[in-house]
């Protein structure tokens, strides 16, 4: 069974696995089907994710089928089609005590920490599989994206009326976009690139839309969208440590920002400015449990519609070849899915 590895940045390789053994009492084993192109997965190619580890088998957006269950496993059965939750906490730990297993002091993502599913078939815990039989292998491989914003969305709180702004129209500018939507707000949208600007004005119907080009031009579009003001809640999907020191000058008095990109480089900001206008300032890390079923059931009803987010499509087997292009911005990716050939 061959998986595909990042040996180290910038270079993929193969490794020759073993068939994995029977799964454990609480444990799935699991045929991977679709597996989607992400911020984390293109930072460790690139050799900039802090978390990452080489050699490393990629991949944590999956969309899977269970071939067997271990011992106590009651929610799923053999043929079930799931969404995984990808974050492998211990269980034990103050955070995880708490309920935030997304913050577990020992936490193992799957593809970052250890290995993901860039793989035919591997056994996860499974309380971390997340059925979903009426979504394709596709969407359920999208949630995970979508639940990164639902659990930002959440980190900011949005309240009725507020002027909110996206920072960076990314996927994941795009799943925090997604769930913005699902409260009454004025929702402005700012990015760099037009391409993708013009992406979120035709399929999601966001009105402003604001081209970052540096200076007061920047300040002053956002005002005329906000009606004078500016923004009391902002998510900064960038990923990019100037851009994020940027966005702290589009918050409005008593404002939010939330940071839901993350980089391994230092972000600073000016604190007579952050004083003045007595901001709060939020980490936003994974997502809860709840997030996965809460996203499918939006996605089974037509809440979320997951059309517009999946524009480009590759194999395993030919994904080093295309990874570089699938990058890009100019190239209009938004969302690529890989399929995984069954061997």
């Amino acid at each position: 069974m061959k998986a595909l590895l990042f040996e180290q940045p910038r270079q993929f390789g193969w490794a020759e696995l073993s068939e994995p053994a029977r799964p454990a009492p609480g444990e799935a084993l699991v045929r991977v089907h679709a597996v989607g192109i992400c911020g984390s997965d293109i930072s460790g190619f690139l050799g900039k994710m802090p978390f990452f580890s080489y050699p490393r088998i990629p991949g944590h957006e999956l969309g899977v089928e269970v071939l067997a269950v271990g011992g106590g496993v009651t929610h799923i059965q053999p043929g079930d089609r799931c969404s995984v939750e990808p974050y492998i906490n211990c269980q034990n730990c103050f955070s995880c005590k708490k309920g935030n297993g997304n913050c577990c002091e020992n936490l193992k993502v799957l593809g970052v920490h250890t290995d993901g599913g860039m793989r035919p078939r591997f056994i996860v815990p499974a309380r971390k599989l997340h059925p979903g039989n009426k979504l394709s292998n596709e969407q359920l491989a999208l949630v995970e994206t979508l639940a990164i914003g639902c659990h930002a969305v959440d980190r900011g709180a949005p309240k009725e009326g507020e002027n909110c702004l996206v920072v960076g129209a990314g996927p994941i500018g795009l799943s925090v976009l997604e769930f913005l939507r699902l409260h009454k707000v004025n929702i402005l949208v700012a990015d760099t690139n037009q391409i993708r600007l013009d992406f979120v004005g035709k399929q999601f119907g966001i009105k402003h839309l604001i081209q970052i080009r540096g200076g007061d031009a920047d300040l002053e579009a956002i005002q005329a969208a906000c009606g004078g003001g500016l923004p009391t809640l902002v998510h900064d999907a960038t990923g990019n440590p100037k851009a994020m020191t940027r966005s702290f000058d589009f918050v409005g008095f008593t404002g939010r920002m939330v940071f839901v990109g993350i980089v391994p480089d230092a972000v600073s900001f000016a604190d007579p400015l952050f004083h003045r206008r007595e901001m709060s300032l939020f980490a936003t890390r994974n997502a809860h449990s709840g997030d996965f079923p809460r996203i499918i059931k939006l996605i089974e009803d037509g809440v979320i519609d997951t059309r517009p987010w999946i524009t480009h499509r590759t194999t395993l087997l030919e994904l080093p070849n295309s990874f570089e292009t699938l990058i890009k911005p100019e190239t209009g990716v938004v969302k690529a899915m890989v399929a995984v050939e069954n061997e």
